[in-house]
């Protein structure tokens, strides 16, 4: 009896001191757009140690090249997140009890982007056909619907030909009435994006009025944050059009001056892109006219971590990351003009790796963007101890 509870109790010790490993991770999902960065941490909550963490993805394909995993493997990096990078991802923990394992899901979601061809506007006659293509993307997939808009109304239109990424009106013969503003409309969980077309069929108002036809004075404008930019409408028609500015979905910016049909805006920021609206009205009617403002940015950069402290034959990781308009360079050196170790290797996506440090390895390490617009830098102080 005592020979059998010595065992039992010698099993029971040992199931106790010698475990495989418990993770956690955290969090457990996560969902980023298109060029952001997401990150996932696993720990150890209990089993022998020493634990080796590795993480893998769960259909057994690498990585990514922009997918690293930190030199202890706590923590998983995902930097300049593309459509391939979404899935499951395993932190797989290893000790000489066994193996733990546990995943963590990435979704990139993307608002949807839509094109509309013709782009218009578009001027018919009637009895002449009307053919108008929307082509959505994004994800989750988008919904496309055609909307016709006239002065007081916004109707709902069946397309007469659809796929998953493509809807098609089309009209055989148009009419007067068939002058509106058509509006394809793409919705997700990530948002609603739309673009306008106008259709004018010719006809004429009483007492030989026209409607009017608007014309800016351009169509597509690329600029840099900070600047100004004016576009002027000018438009004709019987009776004299009244010209009025307007931008989709969205008000003008507070930054921005309309003064004899031209629209002003300063110190543009990135959200003050998008499209904006000339309205030309009379008695004949209501037509518009439109300019597709892109606002660019330089780069802002970021070091993770930006104090590290280590041992002298540790391995450094230095992280750089940088937000604005693509594509944006990055390049690291030493402040105060010393030379990068000669182990050093900065990678692709812009980490640097130092493989054994030296006692005379510290100090200031900076990491400068660099894209078409300016550049920027961010620093990292590395101290190393002995």
């Amino acid at each position: 009896m005592d020979t059998y509870v010595g065992l039992l109790l010698c099993i029971v010790l040992h199931t106790v001191a010698g475990q495989a490993p418990s993770l956690s991770i955290a969090p457990r999902g996560a969902g980023v757009r298109l060029g952001e960065t997401a990150t996932f941490r696993c720990r150890v909550v209990s089993g022998t140690q020493p634990v080796k963490l590795e993480w893998k993805k769960t259909n057994n394909q690498g990585l990514g090249e922009n997918v690293k995993a930190s030199a202890d493997g706590t923590t998983l990096t995902i930097t300049n997140a593309q459509a391939g990078n979404q899935g499951s991802y395993r932190c797989i923990g290893t000790n000489n009890q066994g193996k733990g394992t546990i995943t963590a899901t990435l979704n990139i979601k993307q608002s949807p982007k839509v094109r509309v061809t013709p782009a218009g506007p578009l001027d018919l006659r009637v009895g002449q056909p009307l053919s108008l293509e929307c082509h959505a993307t994004g994800k989750p997939r988008p919904s496309i619907t055609w909307y016709k808009q006239d002065a007081t109304h916004e109707n709902a239109l069946v397309s007469s030909a659809t796929t998953e990424t493509t809807a098609h009106y089309q009209v055989t013969a148009v009419k007067a009435q068939d002058s509106a503003t058509y509006i394809c409309r793409a919705k997700n969980k990530e948002g609603t994006t739309e673009m306008k077309v106008q259709v004018r069929v010719a006809t004429t108002g009483g007492a030989g009025g026209s409607l009017p036809k608007p014309i800016v004075s351009v169509e597509e404008i690329t600029a840099v944050q900070g600047q100004s930019v004016s576009v002027h409408c000018q438009a004709t028609g019987s009776p004299t059009p009244v010209v009025t500015w307007s931008k989709l979905r969205a008000p003008l910016p507070w930054q921005h001056k309309v003064e004899g049909g031209t629209l002003t805006l300063t110190n543009i920021g990135r959200q003050d892109s998008g499209q904006y609206i000339c309205t030309a009205t009379n008695s004949a009617g209501e037509v518009e006219a439109y300019t597709q403002l892109e606002v660019e940015a330089p780069p802002y950069a970021t070091t993770l971590p930006d104090q590290v402290s280590a041992r002298a034959g540790d391995m450094l990781r230095l992280q750089c990351l940088a937000h604005g308009s693509h594509p944006i360079t990055l390049q690291w050196s030493r402040v105060g003009g010393s030379p990068l170790p000669a182990s050093a290797k900065v990678n692709h996506d812009g980490q640097l790796v130092i493989g054994r440090l030296g006692a005379s390895d510290g100090g200031v390490y900076q990491c400068t963007a660099t894209n078409h617009v300016g550049s920027h830098e961010a620093q990292a102080t590395v101290t190393v101890r002995g």
